[in-house]
């Protein structure tokens, strides 16, 4: 992460592939990277760290919502509610004050921080703007690439148009089918 994000993208949690290389977004078939690519410059055809920094030259954050859980296999639908952790956003939000949007990779991510993060936040980061996006998960292939490439030009827009504070909205839930 850098030093003043003004976005965060956050997952719900790796995947095998993502846990076992120790990358976000692993799986080759997974479409974040080359939206990312497409949006900042941040594909696939650069190595990894390339890609973050980029991403972090752009003001862009990627985290997960869960810090552990467990799930059998890769699938967002595997995950034991009983067993989620999430990860401390009381304190990424106090030691990160530049971040004014948050944006959810499916809904699974943005229903766990709805239920999980938010009711503990106590006024810190309740009020960033919240907005939750396809998964970009090979899983999710209902929409098509271009599809989700646009609705994800969501994350540039909030870089180049910045939100006033007065404007920020806590995160609704999810519409049917955002994956």
């Amino acid at each position: 992460m850098g030093p003043r994000p003004q976005v965060l993208i956050l997952g719900s949690m790796p995947g095998r592939a993502s846990l076992q290389q120790q990358q976000y977004y692993a799986l080759s078939r997974n479409a974040f990277w080359p939206i990312m690519g497409d949006l900042f410059g941040a594909g696939f055809d650069l190595p990894y760290a390339r890609r973050l920094i980029a991403l972090t030259r752009h003001g862009v954050a990627l985290w997960d919502v869960l810090e552990s859980c467990y799930r059998p296999g890769s699938l967002d639908s595997a995950i034991a509610d009983a067993s989620v952790e999430p990860n401390d956003f009381s304190g990424l939000f106090r030691a990160t004050p530049s971040i004014t949007h948050v944006f959810f990779n499916g809904r699974k991510a943005a229903d766990v921080y709805r239920r999980r993060v938010l009711p503990n936040l106590q006024g810190i980061g309740k009020l960033i703007t919240c907005r939750t996006l396809p998964s970009t998960s090979p899983a999710h292939a209902a929409r098509s690439y271009q599809h989700k490439l646009a609705e994800w030009s969501v994350v540039r827009q909030a870089l180049d148009h910045p939100v006033d504070q007065a404007q920020v909205v806590p995160p609704e839930p999810a519409p049917p089918g955002s994956g």
